[in-house]
Formats: structure tokens, C-alpha cells, sequence
């Protein structure tokens, strides 16, 4: 089971443990949106010459155009896997992340403790690195509780935000400057559906994006997610359709399970947690009829599902679930 539970879309290992190497899988261990942004095959890219810092400069301008903050505070990274391993190098200090989350939260900062989300308002001894809206639970911190430890506390305080286009009212985004000490992940390719762009942000104070740029050196990103990201993050019309069909189709998703006997948990639109006493072999039960779900070796009472694409995979999810 370890071997599904560390990070979801591991589709080619499943397709040979489950001796299913030909079949049509449908992929919800993720959270990635199923519906990914169009507009990729009509871009021109200069596969010749090394990425522009001018197309480095519109990208920035256009991400932070979007996320409601000035461009001076934002620094593209390729992925926001790298750009959270570096930031044990650019905060120093004693550290701490909300468990559960992301596993590679555990790995930031050296040395750094667990501390459950029940201790989080009382915490004032360290950074604290945390996911809003939180993976792989979806749940969500108010964002008036993560304002008043801003203004109450002395320490950093790191979120990652790598499903908040999906809420944007959640997002903390548009309150980083250089007078807080908050620091912001965005991820561009959990929504728009393009992980493979290998595409994210760092937003925070001048002098923490200072320290991501020297590290990074003169090409941060390719080519590609230099002209990808910056017409993705231009295209409002397809993003605010986009955040009212992944509710709309979650809304679907949470009356399968429910219509099932499982009960979904979570605000994230992009996936639902599930906690059944039988969940390792619901997680093959799936697996065996080539859905690949995300199981958890910390706690095999929970499932997580991603979106389904359409109709049709939703139906397919649904028969699936019978467990016949």
C-alpha cells in the first residue's frame, strides 16, 4: 500500500501491479483538474533560444495580476515542489507544519514538529507551514484566523495555496508585502490541469523573492510554462468558468458517494476524502477495475477521490463504487 500512498499518479506502477498495462484507467489519485486549459497547442514556442527575462517579467506581471498583488512580490519557480524545499534555506528558525498535510511539508525545514491543527492559534515559537485548502482533507482555515496571527505573532507564517484558484475568497495572496511576515505558494498546474508545466510561485516580502532569485539563477523556467502560464493567467473568461464548473461537478461527485453510503469531507472542489473502515480495499476494489485512487499508510480509514473528467467517468465511478 506504501507504494500508492506517498503521492498520487503513480498510473504506470498500477498499471503493471494490477496487471491492467492496456486498459482505459481513469486517474482521481491527484487532485488535478480534469479539464486542462486550452489554449496550449495555439502557442508559438522558441524551443531554440533560452528562456527571455522579458517573457519571465509578463508572466510574473500576469500570475500576480490575477492573484491581486504587485509583481514586485511574486517569483515564478519551476513547481512549488522545489520552491518548498528551498525555503528552509531563505527562513530561518525553529519550524513547524500542520499535520496531516502535504508530505512534502515534513521535509521543509529541518528539524521541524508536526502540530496538530488544534494547537495552531496557540503556536507562537515558530514558522509555521501550512495548506489552505488543506490536502488531503480539503478543509479550510478561516481566512480571519490567519489575519490575526499575522498581526499577533512574530514568527513567518508559510501557506500554500496550491488549490486556492479553485476558492480565491480563500486566498491570502493579496496581503503579502514587505510588512508581514507571510509567505504565499501558488501552484499553476493543480488548476489549470498542466502539471506536467512544472510551473509555481513564491509570493512574499522583496527580500524572501530576493533570496528565490538568487538561488534560481538566470533561467527559473522553460520556455513553454514562460508562454503557457502567462496566457493561462490572462484568460479570466476560462478561469471564472472553469471555478463554477469544478463546483458544479463536485457537487455531482459528493451525491455519487453519498448516493453509496460514504460521506465526502472537504471544500476543495478539485477532490473529496472519504473515511471508511473499509478503504484499503475499497482502494483495490477500484484499483482492479482500473480507477487509481490515493490510499494513506497514516491512516487507512481514508481515501481520497479526485474529480472525475465527465459524465461518463462520473457513471463509471459510480458503478465502480457498488462494490460488487
Amino acid at each position: 500500500m506504501s507504494d500508492w500512498s506517498y503521492h498520487g499518479g503513480q498510473l504506470a506502477d498500477a498499471k503493471v501491479h494490477f496487471e491492467q498495462p492496456t486498459a482505459s484507467w481513469l486517474d482521481l489519485s491527484t487532485g488535478i483538474n480534469p479539464h486542462a486549459w486550452p489554449g496550449v497547442a495555439d502557442l508559438p514556442i522558441d524551443w531554440q533560444r533560452l528562456p527571455d527575462v522579458r517573457a519571465l517579467e509578463a508572466l510574473e506581471a500576469a500570475a500576480a495580476d490575477c492573484f491581486g498583488v504587485d509583481p514586485a512580490y511574486v517569483c515564478a519557480v519551476p513547481g512549488t515542489e522545489i520552491g518548498l524545499r528551498m525555503l528552509g534555506d531563505v527562513l530561518p528558525g525553529p519550524a513547524a507544519y500542520l499535520d496531516p498535510s502535504y508530505r512534502t511539508h515534513a521535509d521543509v525545514f529541518q528539524g521541524a514538529r508536526p502540530l496538530p491543527m488544534a494547537d495552531f492559534a496557540t503556536a507562537q515559537d515558530a514558522t509555521i507551514l501550512l495548506a489552505n485548502p488543506n490536502n488531503p482533507d480539503g478543509s479550510v482555515i478561516p481566512t480571519g484566523q490567519l489575519i490575526d496571527r499575522l498581526r499577533t505573532s512574530q514568527q513567518w507564517l508559510v501557506i500554500d495555496e496550491a488549490f486556492a484558484d479553485a476558492n480565491p475568497e480563500l486566498s491570502l495572496v493579496h496581503h503579502a508585502g514587505d510588512a508581514l511576515r507571510l509567505v504565499v505558494f501558488r501552484s499553476f498546474g493543480k488548476f489549470f490541469g498542466l502539471a506536467g508545466v512544472r510551473l509555481g510561485f513564491v509570493i512574499g516580502p522583496r527580500r524572501v523573492v530576493a533570496c528565490y532569485r538568487d538561488r534560481l539563477g538566470s533561467w527559473p523556467v522553460s520556455a513553454a510554462a514562460l508562454a503557457i502560464g502567462a496566457a493561462a493567467y490572462r484568460d479570466r473568461n476560462w478561469i471564472v468558468a472553469m471555478q463554477r464548473t469544478l463546483a458544479t461537478e463536485a457537487a455531482a461527485l459528493d451525491a455519487v458517494l453519498r448516493g453509496r453510503g460514504y460521506e465526502p469531507v472537504g471544500a476543495c472542489p478539485l477532490f473529496r476524502l472519504i473515511e471508511t473502515d473499509g478503504a484499503t480495499d475499497l482502494f483495490e476494489h477500484l484499483a482492479r477495475r482500473a480507477i487509481l485512487t490515493r490510499p494513506f499508510d497514516y491512516n487507512p480509514r481514508w481515501l481520497r477521490i479526485g474529480l472525475p473528467g465527465d459524465g461518463e467517468a462520473l457513471a463509471r465511478l459510480d458503478e465502480a463504487l457498488t462494490r460488487g
